[in-house]
């Protein structure tokens, strides 16, 4: 099992996940010809994307979704929640699949497990990829944590994780008052800290690789998020990964 990011942050989000000859695409928020230049750096083509899940409708995350998934017919699988913020865009295209924010399902060799987050979205919803044996945890897009999801993130082999903002940065930030306080909301971003809070909350003895992601380029800055996960986890900072906006991550394996 492996994954890697096409890119992570505000101006576009995608991400790749492999077993075996499965292959998805988490979101994708790139124009079609950014897409295909972005997949080909990861030595893919989009013939070989077996389907596209979406977490929810904001554009950094569904803008590229359509034109994609109608040019090399992919089927797409999302929430009845953002399929409603976004039905006039996809109301001819036949290869929606509806899902539940709660229930288990399997495209190929990937098991996936939706869990739904706070997020201002119509039904936004966050997930782990698994082939049976090793668990890949995506959280991104979430203002805050809950119970239940410190309990689906458990035990994961390798993890994403939103590290949006330092809240001091923000604070200081050119931002209107509205926005801060949107971002900075229990329906916003996750702040360096909090992130931090949550990782140190799980149980992370199966842990191979962590990626810090969706890193706001004006309001955060890669060492702070690194410094944060890493001490949450007591591993050195540079252990951590970052998943940027430019060029994501390249490919990490999982064993």
């Amino acid at each position: 099992m492996r994954f890697a990011s096409l890119g992570s942050g505000s101006q576009g989000n995608g991400l790749v996940v492999e077993v075996k000859n499965t292959r998805l695409l988490l979101d994708c928020g790139f124009t079609l010809k950014e897409s295909i230049f972005r997949l080909s750096r990861l030595g893919l083509q989009p013939d070989m994307i077996d389907g596209i899940i979406v977490t929810h409708e904001h554009d950094d995350h569904i803008g590229g979704v359509e034109r994609f998934a109608r040019k090399f017919n992919i089927p797409v699988w999302l929430t009845y929640g953002t399929m409603r913020g976004i039905e006039k865009t996809f109301s001819s295209f036949s290869g929606i699949n509806i899902i539940s924010s709660h229930q288990r399902f399997s495209i190929g060799a990937i098991e996936v497990q939706p869990y739904p987050v706070p997020h201002d979205a119509h039904e936004p919803t966050q997930f782990t990829f698994s082939d049976g044996a090793l668990k890949l945890g995506v959280l991104t897009d979430t203002g805050c944590s809950t119970p239940h999801i410190k309990t689906v993130l458990n035990d994961c082999h390798g993890l994403v994780l939103e590290c949006n903002h330092d809240a001091q940065m923000l604070i200081n930030s050119n931002y209107p008052q509205s926005l801060k306080q949107r971002i900075g909301g229990r329906l916003g971003h996750l702040e360096n800290s909090v992130s931090a809070e949550l990782l140190a909350s799980l149980n992370c003895g199966l842990l191979q690789h962590l990626i810090a992601a969706h890193l706001s380029q004006k309001n955060n800055t890669p060492a702070l998020a690194k410094a944060a996960l890493g001490r949450a986890v007591g591993c050195e900072s540079e252990w951590v990964g970052v998943a940027n906006q430019a060029v994501g991550f390249d490919w990490r394996q999982l064993i």
